[in-house]
């Protein structure tokens, strides 16, 4: 009886057991840069805040809808925002920049690409800082 039990146990769980575990998603590639970068101002949630001055929401922002004004701010900076030409490549600007765009309440689908922040983007500023 003990066997019949056994074997019945085993043929009910070796199908599951068989099953290959799924591999955890890939992180976003921009969400890196965002928790290293970003997420110090505009907190986690991208809710933003105020204290020294007051940090924009990203979250659920109607203004990231067109791609090319988050490449020039980015790149540029704006008001208490510092420009990040220089600081970081095309490619994680991009990448932060679709992140920023398709988490926290944003679901705009277009991509930002690299070639679009070489293009669009503000040029790194000569001579360090650089009046607004």
């Amino acid at each position: 009886m003990r066997f019949v039990l056994l074997a019945t146990a085993l043929m009910v769980a070796a199908p599951a057991l068989a099953q290959k575990a799924k591999a955890p998603a890939a992180p976003h590639p921009g969400a890196e840069v965002y928790q290293n970068v970003c997420q110090a101002c505009h907190m986690a949630n991208a809710l933003g805040g105020e204290g020294a001055g007051k940090i924009p929401a990203l979250a659920k922002n109607g203004a990231l809808e067109a791609s090319s004004y988050p490449i020039m701010v980015v790149t540029g900076g704006k008001g208490a925002m510092p420009w990040f030409r220089g600081q970081l490549t095309d490619q994680q600007i991009a990448d932060v920049i679709n992140y920023v765009r398709s988490h926290f309440g944003n679901r705009y689908k277009d991509k930002v690409t690299p070639a679009m922040v070489a293009e669009q983007g503000v040029p790194a500023p000569k001579g360090g800082f650089r009046e607004q």
